[in-house]
This record gives structure tokens, sequence and C-alpha cells, in this order.
């Protein structure tokens, strides 16, 4: 098999040097454009580009790109044309954080960062098409992302307002609620605050329908999916009104008729309309325009004072329903548009102006929340639901939230809940104070950061004409160098105290503005680099209008479960604006998605702190890039992780060393009977296990095969192992490539083989075990001939000795048979 030129031990370094040399003087992996538009099977295969934010990659990065080119060369060896890229997300806070920590400037640190990373993907064996990356930190690349701000800024799907948002005091930067975790900044760890800032915002509530309803068509992890319901989180209710009560003025017959004239309506959003009878009082959020007008003289400075309390709080703790209730009253009242009664109006913190209108009506006889706040504060709580057996007085010692039918509740009295939601939204409607509607959880994005490190949002502010997009032909705006690069607490961005960068020529009238000095969420950065890819390098648009075509939606997307309601959210939300603004012919980006498990070291999570941090180098120098790979694929299912064990890794190790052994000494010669049932089983069952990534069982197959293909010392058959090297090829693609080399192959594994295919009939085993029971309970397992009929399985089981031990002198009075599975005697 070995010829005079090659050693016939296997040594990884030596074998993965001389194919990471060769793919790259071949160009294996590498597309050019012209490729690019003439596939005729193309497969877009795409994993999550890592923020070089750190000293190098880690294990759970190799443990999901590792996963995702498995899949890539599995597909390659089906038969598709793969294109699998890489890059970098390389601005944003992460980066930024990082080069504040190590004192080094980011625009030395990140590119150092970047290489060695570089040199880390290269040396795992990855099929990346190193022709086609991207580093969303270069002038070629955000150029493209302003590009996609303008754009939706034209149709209307940004904006700057005023709002409520979370603040970290540590980073000195707005947070979208999804990076605030149970309270905290999930970069720092630092407690949030809140603050009332101008910002820019994506209009991504605009798609929050299309958003949730086209998740029923994508083939989603499960887990991913149902984040991403719950976030967008879709209610259906009506919008009620609830008129301001007059204010009582003294004589002044003027400011009388003037307060009448503006009294305004608190508008409500609630799901439960068919209770509107029993809301006793009402809760602004402390944030609402209308509690200063709402607010009487004498209760301004308690109102003001809970204001600032609330205003010290993130929004993500103010949504916690486990936390006490707190609150103040304005001294107003409005009016219940059902009872035309006059309730108190509160505010109180656990009410939010993103949610619904930013005020709620309680009903605290039938709202857990709103008991608990009318309970604290001595609020009239009032039935107007009544379940089974309870009346119209019936206490109540906590709020009623089941089925039941109306009390209390004028001419609805006795009607089903399930139709009084309808009945009663229809009624307010006809007396203009209420119509259906539905509501979403989700909010505006807001993509305004205070920082320094990322893409300048392209806007001018003029004192003549207003806000100013910038000019398509001015992108880039370059990020300037800025030695004084760290943020403050005065929540203006760096770039902000460089007026020689900020102040500039009106590109319309010609007068003096001013920059956006804010950059844009990094977030942006990721929402679109997979339609870069392709069109890497092209410097005359942002994503090549036939590539696209060619190569768009991405076929496979494996990455983290973490970016279920950040990154997967906003690419879809980019990508849908983009369709209907012709810039692109599909919604969706991603066909397929995974989420790939967790790894953890020894029963623990890893951490610098406990030093059981897998360094990925230290590895591969000592095992080499195959076994690396392949003992984090045995680790456990894929979509789970798995507890890396340094005593595991030798199990692979010595899988590919036998198998390499195996290649080299195997004769041409006939399968044995033996070997060819057990090898189409084990290509039926790895070719399964790959498409569904049960790589974990896969490699336990192709282990169990080489043993029955070695078993007794025997030496293998050239038929017996070259399949095997086939199958072996994603998990091990230096040792595969080198062993079809030496097998007579000519070329890239991936290029000149195909992978094995699987005879049906074959891969079923002439004998299976039966399961004997005598009276239900196990009493032997036994091999019998595929297909035996239920006599012949009843012979041979009271045939052997162990179970007629069971028997004795009994008499078999019935026999339970399962074809090809279990025989049960009953006796008696």
């Amino acid at each position: 098999m070995s010829d005079g030129n090659h050693t016939n031990s296997y040594n990884p370094a030596e074998v993965e040097r001389k194919w990471q040399a060769r793919w790259d003087e071949r160009g294996t992996n590498a597309w050019t454009d012209e490729a690019l538009r003439s596939a005729e099977k193309p497969f877009y295969n795409l994993m999550m580009f890592p923020y070089p934010s750190a000293e190098g990659l880690h294990v759970g990065n190799i443990y999901a790109f590792a996963g995702a080119d498995i899949y890539g060369r599995f597909k390659r060896l089906q038969g598709y044309q793969v294109f699998e890229p890489i890059g970098f997300d390389a601005f944003g806070i992460h980066s930024e954080n990082f080069a504040l920590k190590q004192g080094i400037h980011p625009t030395e640190l990140i590119p150092r960062n970047v290489e060695r990373f570089t040199r880390q993907l290269r040396r795992v064996g990855l099929m990346y098409d190193w022709n086609h990356t991207v580093d969303t930190t270069t002038p070629d690349y955000y150029r493209w992302t302003q590009w996609i701000f303008l754009q939706l800024y034209k149709a209307g799907l940004a904006e700057k307002k005023a709002a409520p948002v979370n603040w970290c005091p540590s980073c000195n930067t707005v947070l979208a609620n999804e990076q605030v975790v149970g309270g905290e900044c999930e970069r720092c760890g630092t407690a949030v605050e809140m603050r009332f800032l101008s910002q820019w915002f994506f209009k991504i509530t605009n798609y929050a329908g299309k958003l949730l309803d086209n998740l029923k068509t994508l083939d989603w992890s499960d887990t991913t999916r149902k984040a991403q319901e719950n976030w967008i989180g879709r209610s259906e209710g009506a919008e009620l009104a609830f008129p301001i009560a007059r204010r009582k003025v003294a004589d002044d017959r003027h400011e009388a008729a003037q307060v009448e004239a503006e009294r305004p309506v608190i508008r409500v959003f609630t799901t439960r309309p068919d209770t509107v009878f029993g809301a006793t009082y009402m809760v602004l959020a402390p944030e609402h325009p209308l509690v200063d007008r709402v607010t009487t003289p004498e209760r301004r400075d308690a109102v003001d004072a809970y204001r600032r309390q609330a205003s010290a709080q993130d929004l993500v703790t103010r949504k916690k329903t486990d936390k006490s209730k707190t609150g103040v009253w304005t001294g107003g009242h409005a009016v219940n548009p059902a009872t035309r009664q006059e309730i108190p109006v509160w505010i109180a913190d656990y009410v939010l102006m993103e949610y619904g209108t930013g005020a709620i009506m309680a009903v605290p006889g039938h709202d857990e929340r709103d008991f608990e706040f009318a309970t604290e504060f001595g609020l009239p709580i009032i039935r107007v639901v009544a379940g089974e057996g309870d009346g119209a007085d019936t206490p109540l010692a906590a709020a009623y939230t089941g089925p039941g039918r109306l009390v209390n509740s004028g001419q609805f009295e006795g009607t089903d809940v399930g139709e009084a939601k309808s009945a009663v939204t229809e009624w307010l409607a006809s007396m203009g104070v209420g119509e259906k509607r539905i509501n979403y959880r989700l909010h505006d994005w807001t993509i305004s950061r205070q920082r320094y490190w990322g893409p300048p949002i392209p806007i001018l502010y003029c004192d003549e004409c207003g806000i100013v997009p910038v000019p398509e032909d001015q992108l880039p705006v370059v990020l300037p160098f800025v030695e004084d690069f760290k943020p403050d607490a005065s929540g203006i961005s760096p770039l902000a105290r460089h007026e020689e960068w900020y102040l500039t020529e009106c590109p319309t009238c010609g007068g003096k503005a001013r920059r956006e000095t804010d950059v844009s969420d990094t977030f942006l950065d990721s929402a679109w680099y997979f339609l870069r890819y392709p069109s890497a390098g092209n410097e005359q648009v942002p994503f090549d209008p036939a590539i696209t075509r060619t190569w768009l939606p991405v076929d496979s997307y494996i990455g983290g479960n973490e970016h279920a309601v950040l990154h997967l959210l906003y690419a879809r939300f980019v990508t849908m604006a983009l369709r209907d603004m012709g810039h692109v012919d599909f919604e969706e980006p991603f066909t397929r998605f995974r989420a790939h498990g967790l790894i953890v070291k020894d029963g623990s999570k890893m951490s610098k702190s406990r030093g059981n941090v897998v360094v990925p180098d230290d590895y591969i120098a000592e095992w080499g890039a195959d076994t690396f790979r392949t003992y984090l694929m045995f680790l456990g299912p894929y979509q789970e992780g798995g507890d890396f064990r340094d005593s595991g890794i030798t199990g692979p190790y010595n899988f590919l060393t036998r198998l390499w052994d195996s290649a080299l000494t195997a004769e041409d010669r006939e399968l044995d009977r033996d070997v060819e049932q057990k090898l189409h089983a084990t290509i039926r069952k790895v070719t399964e296990d790959l498409e569904v990534l049960s790589y974990n069982t896969a490699v336990a197959a192709m282990m169990e095969y080489l043993n029955v293909v070695r078993a007794g010392g025997r030496t293998p058959e050239r038929g017996a192992v070259e399949p095997l090297v086939r199958l072996v090829a994603p998990f091990a693609p230096h040792m595969a490539e080198e062993l079809w080399e030496r097998m007579g192959g000519e070329g890239s594994i991936f290029d000149g083989a195909s992978w094995p295919e699987f005879d049906a009939a074959k891969a079923v085993a002439d004998t299976v075990e039966f399961v004997v029971q005598v009276n239900g309970k196990v009493r032997a397992r036994m091999p019998m001939a595929r297909g035996i009929a239920e006599a012949q399985a009843r012979d041979a089981a009271l045939a052997d000795a162990h179970v007629r031990r069971w028997i004795e002198d009994k008499q078999v009075r019935k026999t339970v048979f399962v074809p090809d599975r279990l025989v049960n005697l009953v006796v008696g």
C-alpha cells in the first residue's frame, strides 16, 4: 500500500502541515467570482463569525466551527459545490472593552488579534475560502454597513427619537433590551440603569407580524424558533380610551373652559377587555407624557421623586414580576368608559412605555400584579368574573384568572368570558372608546452607541436643512483615529470631543453642519455579513445580484442559541427590509439553522478563575487537529454539548491511528460477508447521523466498524477500509487526504471521491437478538435468524437450557411474539 516516499507511522503534525499547504497552493477551497456565478449545485455553509476580542480562540469556538465544517465537507462529498466563508466581527463593545483592558488602542490590537485568530483557524483544517473573508472594521466593509443604514432611512425605517433606554454605567453606552441579563450588562456584569436619551432606532416593529408568521416556515432548532416567538410576543386584545377626569378649577370660567378643551384621554392596550367593568384604578409608566398633565399640584413633589427613583432602574429589572410593587398616586383621575366612574391614576415602575401604550387599566380582581398593587395600597378590588360555584359577591383572596361568566358588568351580566371579549370590545367601539388591536412585545431596535469603536452613523445635522443623510458617493464616513477613545458617563460619544472631525459642510445647502457622533450597534454589522461574503472585494456594490441569486439564502447556518433574539432576529429584519426595497429577492436569510451545544471541562463551566480553560493550540500541537476535531464531536450530541476530559482524547487518537495502519496494510481481496454487512450498515448509520448533526453516534459507529474489520487480528480488505476513509473525511480531513492519495486517489478526496452509498438489503444483519421472557420477565437473550417464524422462535426459546429452568414442569399456555424482537412464554 505504501511507497518509498512515505513513512508508515502516523505523524499528525507532518500530515496536517502538508495538506494545509497543498490546499492553499491548489486553491482547493477557494472560489473565483466567475465560478460563484456559474455554480450549478451551490450549497452555502455558514457559521457565526467570531469576535476577535480575546487573546485567542477557545475550545467553544473550535467546537462550533468544526461541527459546521464537518457538515459542509459532508455535503461536498455528496456532490454539492460548497461555499464556506469566515470573517471577523471586529467592531463593537466587545473589542473596545478588550482594548481598554489591555491598554492598547483598538486600531493596533484588533488587527493583531485577527491575525492570531486566522492562524488558529487555519491550523484546525477548516474548509474556508480565504479569498472571501470580511472584517467589519475595514472601510470597504463598513462603507456598505453605512449604505444599509441609508437605505433603511430612505424607506422610513430609521428614525431618531427620545426614549427610555438601558444604560451601562461601566461601558458608558446604551444597551438593547436583549443585551441586559438579569438586570446586568451582558458584557461586564454591571447593574444597568435607565436614561432618557435621543437615539437612532430601526422600526423592526413594522415587521413584527411577518417575523412571527414566517417562523412557522423555517427549518430551525425548536429552541431558537421558540425564543423568537416569545420575544416578538403577539397579543390580541383591544385599545381602550379612558378620558382624564375634569380637574376642579376655581371660579375662573376662562380657565375652566381651557381645561375642558384640553382634556386628553389615556389609551390602554388590554388582552382582557371583558374585565373593563372591574378596572378600579389606572397606572401610567413614570415616563408617560400625560403624567405631568394628570398630576395635581399637591402631588407634584411625590410624583417627581418617584420618577427619579424609577429612572435609576434598568428596563429589564422593571419587567420582573416577582419584585415588590411600588408606586404613587398622581392626585388625578380618569373615567372608566364602561362604568362612567372616576378612578384614580397612579404611576408605577412595573408599567413600561415600550409595551402597549405605557398605561394600563388595573383590574385587581383578575390580574395578579394588579391584585398585589391594590392590596399594597388599599385600592378597591371588584369581582367581574365568576368561576364555577362563585357568585358576584364571592370574596377574592387572590386574583381569579380562570374561566367563567361576567358579573357586576352591566348589560353583559352572565356572558361567558370567551364571548365577552369581542362583545365588550364591539360595544365600546360603538361609543368611540375602543377598537380591536394586535400588540407585540417586540420594541424598535436601538442602534445608537455612545462609543468609539464602530461605524459612524452616516447622518449630518444642519440648522437650515435639519437631518441630512450623507450622500452615498461620500461613503464611507471613515472612523478617525482618536487617541482618547475611552467613553465617559456624559452619555456623549468620544467622537463628540473632536470638532475637527464632526464639523463639516452640509451637502444640501453648503452651510455649516455637524456629523452624528454616535456609532452604530455591532449587530448591524452582523445583520448582513452573510450577504457580503460571496461578493467580498467588490467595490461597486455591497452584494453582486447574480452571485446573490445563485447562493442566497444560506442553506445551512450553525451558531450559538444565545443569538436567538439578537443577531438572528436582526438579520431577518434587515433581509426583509432589503427585499421590500428590491435589493434582494428573498425575505428569509437562513433556510436551515441549528444551534450547537456548550462545552464544559471536567463537569464545570470553563473560566480563567477556575484555571480549566481548554486552549486548542496546546491539544492540536500534541494530538493533531484531526484528533482534536474528532474528539470534540465524540463528546456528546452536537446540539447539546459535552464534557471535555483530557483522558478522553486518547480514544479518538487510537481510532485514527488504527485506521491509518489498516489503510496501509489492507489487501486486495473479496470482502468477508460479515464485514460487508457491517460496512453497509455503517454507511447508512453515518449518513443518517451526519444529516441531523449526530456526530457522536457517527464516530461511535465508525469505531465499531473498524473493530469488526480488524477483529481477531485479521488483515483488512481494501474494500473495507477505503469507504471508511471517505466516511471519516469530514472529521479528519488531513488524514483522509493523505490516505486517499496513498490509496491511489487523484486530487483532493473532497473532489475526486464521493460519499459512499449503501445497499439497504446488505445493511441488514442475517441474525437479530431476541429477548426471551417467561411470564413477562427477561430470562435470556439469544440470536435468531432474521424473519424467523413464531413457531420456530418458540421452539428455539424452549430449547435453551436457561429458559427451561424457569419453566420446569409448567405448561406453556400462551406465546407473545414480536417479530425480530421478543418471545414471551406465558406458563402456569
